[in-house]
């Protein structure tokens, strides 16, 4: 797994972009980081005020009015038919981007080091990708974060090798977590930007897709203790956040061969070593650690040390599928909603979107 390291000084133009809706509890944070930051002397930072109800924006033009590089802007509203909420205040970000602006794009939960955006930038020029995806720590308190959190890393590092996945074009292949995402600006409008993915619950994957799809080259990185993040503060956050999108995952018949495959993997040993005898047992434990393992690895990886909650490992592959089960029965019904907005109920995927676009 490649990751981020500290390095020399970024001179070109860097746009930091964020998207917020109701974040004040969230984004001072972050503004605060960013201010901090070293090695790239010609940042700029914009704020969406996504028509927060919270005072997320009049609290982000409190925390930066001394300092030039920042500008708040005000949300217009609702998102245009067909468009998620945040795919259109990064798509409106992007708008006041100088033609040789990388863009960054970063969550308002995300916390950085006073050398990340640095680091994630020099990264990018140094590779000649179209997009470098830095995979910030996810960091998880509470039994229901802990249980569910580090199933992200765990699902990409368990299913594919990162370097050549990271060498290949194929889309199949593409990881890319919206939380932190640096673009060639070239590359980014080449594919017509978050527009291309304007209905996507999962834009930060289909516009890594998009990229690919039109023969440029993404990574991802392990932000290697230069960015962590923690989405979710309780059990009814995560699952209102896991049910925005796992619905659109595995589309069609592939879900049912995943739940299958899950269960076959990661339920059954445990349940054999529990109840069989003699050989059945012994390859249950064999099966149950190999699990285990892998997921102490997997949060290794991206830097959050030691797991407790690695041993319940079975549990959690559970809740995933409960919490898949939920958000599919949302989107047959029409329910998906996000931030109170409702979401599309259907994956709209990069290339069509893009072609739209043009």
């Amino acid at each position: 797994m490649p990751r981020l390291r500290p390095g020399a000084a970024v001179l070109e133009p860097v746009l930091v972009c964020i998207p917020a809706r109701d974040e004040a509890h969230r984004l001072p944070d972050l503004l605060a980081d960013l201010q901090r930051q070293r090695g790239v002397p010609r940042l700029r930072v914009l704020v969406l005020d996504d028509a927060s109800a919270d005072g997320t924006g009049e609290l982000a033009r409190r925390t930066t009015a001394r300092d030039d590089r920042f500008e708040v802007l005000t949300g217009s509203g609702e998102p245009p038919p067909g468009w998620t909420g945040k795919a259109a205040a990064c798509a409106r970000l992007a708008e006041h981007a100088r033609p040789t602006e990388v863009l960054v794009f970063l969550d308002a939960d995300v916390r950085l080091t006073d050398q990340a955006i640095a680091a994630a930038v020099a990264r990018l020029r140094r590779r000649g990708t179209g997009l470098v995806a830095p995979w910030p720590r996810q960091d998880a308190r509470t039994p229901a974060e802990r249980l569910v959190q580090p199933l992200l890393a765990w699902s990409w590092s368990v299913s594919l090798p990162i370097r050549p996945a990271n060498r290949s074009r194929r889309r199949s292949t593409a990881v890319a977590c919206g939380q932190f995402l640096v673009f060639d600006p070239t590359a980014y409008r080449r594919v017509g930007g978050h527009a291309a993915v304007a209905g996507s619950v999962t834009e930060d994957l289909d516009l890594a897709r998009a990229l690919r799809d039109a023969g440029v080259s993404t990574e991802l990185v392990a932000a290697n203790g230069l960015a962590s993040c923690r989405m979710y503060r309780d059990a009814a956050e995560l699952t209102r956040g896991y049910s925005r999108w796992l619905w659109s995952a595995y589309p069609g018949p592939a879900h049912a061969a995943v739940t299958a495959l899950l269960t076959l993997t990661y339920l059954v040993p445990p349940l054999a070593a529990l109840t069989g005898a003699g050989p059945t047992r012994r390859w249950g434990v064999a099966g149950y650690t190999a699990a285990v393992g892998s997921r102490l690895l997997a949060r290794r990886l991206e830097g959050a040390g030691w797991d407790p909650a690695a041993a319940l490992h079975p549990v959690s592959v559970l809740a995933y599928l409960l919490l898949g089960a939920r958000s599919r029965r949302a989107a047959r019904t029409g329910r998906l909603t996000w931030r109170g907005r409702p979401l599309p109920a259907r994956r709209r995927t990069a290339a069509r979107a893009s072609r739209g676009s043009r």
